[in-house]
């Protein structure tokens, strides 16, 4: 058996219960792999509509994710530096470096900022800030529909994003990471580029020239004369194959290739938000449950309602609050509200390696959330409607 050796220990190997348990793990993701395969595949309204969503899932969010991280990544090795180290570095700067970087588009900075603190090199108010910052994929639809709403969100939910990291980091004094074990257990690397990673990148490549003019309303059904479909399907397979095998739990090592890091991390992003679009519309087609619903309350309950959605993991339920607010359904004050409280994918690798700062996070995210939504609604309800 092949050993993987640890970055702070060269050519040591790895103890036998941690070869067990990532062989544990590779077992399980080999499981819910093969399952989302079988969905896919199947006969009739399950597959048709499960082909739709993960179609929707890989043009919407994966190609989007795929490239903001490859821009982080390619720059670290382009230009020779670390985005952790440097942040590590950057002492008073951190917090605002932490929320400029959940405030880019999309939501690559802010799984740079997650990985950083689990690797100890970042505080608490760092995530706090990158997470309130970020308004994930969602922000791509509302750049390209709504500049001047956009002008206005992200400017703002970067500058709350400050404040709370600020105020956390001075108010906070809980450790919600196990430092020591981090310390321990360093993130295995994988070495040379991988066949996997450079057909990845590939097949990324035209997916997000066509995620890109969905965002813009321009519908592309083929590439070259390949159908989008099998596109996404051929993306999000290869996605699966490259997580259900992989060494590694989430994050990457740093001195791997940008296109190794790209399709590692990507890849562990994509099946957590493949599955949040699978249950949401199985929820909606076979059980008559209806999120839109929630926003027919009256209106001094529609930020709040925006607020919650906020919470739930993935950037698929923010794109449905975005696209109501341009459709007009909801006011600015809860597209407002939603961008605080959203995490976007950056959640997804932050409760799989950090569950309780995840959710301190998020809870900490609801009280700027709440005043500064309800602020737009009583100040200025007309505002950008």
């Amino acid at each position: 058996m092949t050993m993987i050796t640890s970055v702070s220990a060269p050519g040591r190997p790895l103890p036998r219960n941690r070869i067990a348990r990532r062989g544990h793990f590779r077992g399980r993701r080999l499981c819910v792999a093969l399952a989302l395969v079988c969905l896919a595949v199947a006969p009739g309204e399950l597959g048709r509509l499960t082909r739709e969503l993960v179609e929707d899932a890989y043009f919407q969010v994966s190609v989007f994710v795929a490239a903001t991280l490859f821009l982080f990544y390619g720059s670290e090795r382009l230009f020779r530096f670390n985005i952790g180290q440097t942040l590590q570095n950057s002492r008073g700067w951190q917090v605002p470096l932490a929320a400029l970087l959940g405030a880019t588009p999309g939501c690559g900075g802010a799984v740079v900022v997650v990985a950083a603190y689990t690797g100890g090199k970042v505080g608490f108010g760092a995530v706090v800030a990158t997470l309130t910052a970020t308004m994930g994929d969602a922000a791509f639809l509302l750049i390209a529909t709504r500049p001047d709403a956009a002008a206005v969100v992200l400017p703002t939910s970067f500058a709350v994003g400050i404040v709370s990291g600020w105020l956390v980091d001075r108010l906070n004094r809980t450790e919600f990471r196990n430092v020591s074990a981090s310390t321990r257990e360093a993130v295995p690397r994988i070495g040379r580029i991988r066949v996997r990673d450079c057909a990845y990148a590939l097949v990324a490549a035209p997916g997000l020239i066509i995620g890109g003019a969905q965002l813009g309303q321009v519908e592309i059904t083929d590439v070259l004369g390949v159908p989008a479909l099998w596109l996404a399907l051929v993306g999000s397979f290869l996605g699966l194959a490259i997580w259900a095998t992989s060494p590694l739990q989430a994050m990457t090592n740093h001195r791997d290739s940008p296109a190794t890091r790209m399709a590692e991390e990507t890849s562990f992003i994509s099946v957590y938000v493949l599955g949040a679009y699978l249950a949401y519309d199985y929820l909606v087609v076979f059980a008559g449950f209806d999120l839109e619903a929630w926003f027919t309350a009256v209106a001094p309950l529609l930020p709040l309602i925006a607020i919650v959605v906020g919470f739930i993991p993935g950037c698929g339920p923010q794109v449905l609050v975005t696209t109501l607010y341009i459709n007009g359904a909801v006011p600015f004050a809860a597209l407002m509200g939603n961008t605080i409280s959203n995490d976007g994918d950056a959640l997804l690798p932050a409760i799989a390696l950090t569950p309780r700062a995840a959710v301190i996070a998020t809870a900490y995210s609801a009280i700027p959330a709440l005043l500064v939504a309800y602020g737009f609604h009583f100040l200025a309800p007309g505002f950008l409607n």
